[in-house]
């Protein structure tokens, strides 16, 4: 029988979705799973983009440009222009979702065994994509009872080296929600030029920024138009996560023309998901108010239940819709597979990402636990109340197993 290749044994599995054979029992066993382990809005698309796609009305579903369709791209330039961000449509290349950006980004700016510094928790598929490019992610570590904050300047020299070729960061992040201030980002933004870096910086979150916070990219800081590459998407701004489409952005012209090479090898982006994504262009502000505001009412019925629950920590993020908490539990892989297999509540319960899957470093993250809070409050409400008896259920449980098997 012929080898699996090493990369295909070394690729790691989605801690979002690793869990999914359990929720998929419990579901046919009749237990209702609220799903807060991935970050998939129950927020309605907006009518504009559905409407483009059912009008559609083109004889042959063609090619676009390597780079997307014109009109999306100028599209996308005049979007981010009232979002302080200078780009023409030259300096944008449109994706199959977010992720083809982060890979073409990578791809591009880095050659095997370079090195990038990427705060940790972070967005896991970063491992694959680091996996895929040969590239060697470096860790700085942010903590739970800092809120996730940039760590010093000082733990970013002590990991730079004569390999390091940048820094990638999420903002707003994922996991944490948490949303880089301007004195952060100028911290990152020096470091950066003393060190002749990229900085990558996975920006898709950018409109769900709450308690008066204000988003700032890292295409608007000053002197780096050589050295800042932005990744973007539909998915979660418009609640197209199905669509693909994502974008990667660069004044950097070198670049751009690089990553062209790149995205003229996959052919072209999807041609619907770009329709559906020019015509969100035209989406109104009162959609992004009124979702905004919704989201906000799910971040504090999420987190103020999590914290009212004994022994549990959680940080109230700036930004995103996702949550880090810490629970009373010694391994949360363990709780979050125990909670799907053998517990419910009331006919319910509840599905979790562990967060270690979310850090490079070994041993940290496993108390805690990602929650996305994606869905309508009433569900939020239950989850806390089926969290909040599952855990005290659960020592219980192991109690009883130690006993089972000391007997």
């Amino acid at each position: 029988m012929p080898f699996i290749s090493n990369k295909g044994f070394a690729m790691p599995e989605s801690p979002i979705r690793k869990l999914v054979p359990y929720a998929e029992s419990a579901l046919s066993a009749g237990t209702e799973v609220i799903h807060l382990n991935i970050g998939q809005p129950d927020i309605e698309t907006p009518e504009v983009a559905l409407n483009a796609i059912q009008n559609f009305n083109q004889k042959v579903i063609e090619y676009s440009h390597s780079a997307g369709f014109d009109s999306y791209r100028k599209g996308l330039a005049k979007y981010y222009r009232t979002h302080n961000i200078d780009v023409d449509h030259n300096d944008i290349i449109v994706t199959n979702g977010g992720s083809e950006a982060i890979l073409f980004g990578m791809m591009t700016c880095f050659n095997p065994e370079d090195e990038v510094i990427v705060p940790e928790p972070f967005y896991a598929n970063y491992n694959a994509f680091a996996l895929e490019a040969g590239v060697i992610l470096r860790p700085v570590t942010t903590y739970l009872k800092d809120s996730y904050a940039l760590p010093p300047i000082e733990d970013f020299r002590e990991l730079i080296n004569d390999r390091t070729r940048g820094i990638m960061i999420c903002n707003p992040g994922n996991p944490t929600g948490y949303l880089y201030n301007a004195e952060e980002l100028d911290t990152l933004r020096k470091i950066v030029l003393a060190n002749d870096l990229f900085l990558i910086a996975d920006e898709v979150y950018r409109e769900f920024c709450y308690d008066d916070k204000e988003h700032i990219s890292v295409l608007s800081l000053e002197g780096l138009e050589n050295h800042a590459i932005v990744v973007d998407s539909v998915s979660k701004r418009y609640s197209m996560c199905g669509a693909r489409v994502g974008a990667l952005i660069s004044k950097n012209t070198e670049v751009m023309a690089t990553a062209l090479k790149f995205a003229q090898a996959r052919l072209s982006p999807p041609t619907l998901g770009q329709v559906a994504g020019e015509a969100a262009l035209n989406t109104s502000q009162q959609y992004f108010d009124d979702v905004k505001e919704e989201y906000l009412k799910r971040r504090d019925i999420l987190v103020d239940g999590l914290n009212s629950i004994d022994g549990v920590t959680c940080p109230k993020p700036g930004g995103a819709f996702y949550a880090m908490a810490e629970l009373p539990v010694d391994s949360a892989e363990n709780f979050c597979q125990w909670i799907l297999d053998s517990y419910s509540y009331k006919g319910s319960t509840v599905m979790m990402a562990p967060a270690a899957g979310f850090y490079a470093s070994p041993d940290l993250g496993v108390r805690e636990v990602r929650l996305a809070y994606v869905l309508e409050t009433e569900k939020l409400e239950k989850a806390i109340e089926v969290l909040r008896h599952a855990l005290e259920e659960y020592p219980k449980t192991l109690e009883a197993q130690k006993s089972f098997f000391t007997a």
